[in-house]
């Protein structure tokens, strides 16, 4: 695909559109592929759903800054509002699509899994770089345990607010 055909299926959509960059060859993309059709069936009407093939689709990778597939992205009103890189489970597409029909604001939930081994590896660096009087790595392990909370953390919130209204 190219970008102006991109452009007139997704930029003047009036309904919401997720766009799956996949390919052929990709193990993770001929699992999330299905999900996500079976997914987009559930919210004809309400959602469109474009799959593109990467590998014929370069200009549009590099526009998007798409480093890795399957990468899922959503626009709204011709603009990429969400982003989901790799495979993701079906909840998360669910959520995505559900987000966009009833027009609430997406945002990406970090798995609980994910959060207690985040604050767990960055602690226990910590602890190790204070054990050892390593000042580096005492940063680094708190750089990793914020990774574990950040999403909830109200001046983290502010920070990024401002830069993304610019």
């Amino acid at each position: 695909m190219n970008k102006i055909e991109f452009q007139h299926i997704v930029l003047e959509a009036e309904k919401p559109v997720v766009v799956d960059f996949w390919a052929p060859w990709c193990s993770p993309c001929r699992v999330t592929k299905p999900i996500l059709e079976r997914t987009a069936a559930d919210f004809t009407g309400l959602v469109d759903f474009l799959a593109v093939n990467a590998d014929e689709s370069r200009e549009l990778l590099e526009e998007y800054r798409i480093l890795g597939i399957p990468a899922v992205l959503a626009f709204h009103h011709g603009k990429a509002v969400a982003r989901l890189s790799g495979a993701q489970p079906e909840s998360g597409y669910r959520g995505l699509f559900e987000a966009l029909a009833e027009g609430r604001e997406i945002k990406n939930e970090i798995a609980p899994m994910e959060r207690v081994t985040r604050l767990g590896a960055g602690v226990l660096l910590a602890l190790f770089g204070y054990s050892s009087n390593n000042w580096w790595v005492i940063g680094l392990g708190l750089i990793i345990a914020f990774m574990g909370i950040h999403d909830r953390c109200p001046v983290w919130k502010a920070i990024t607010a401002r830069f993304q209204r610019q």
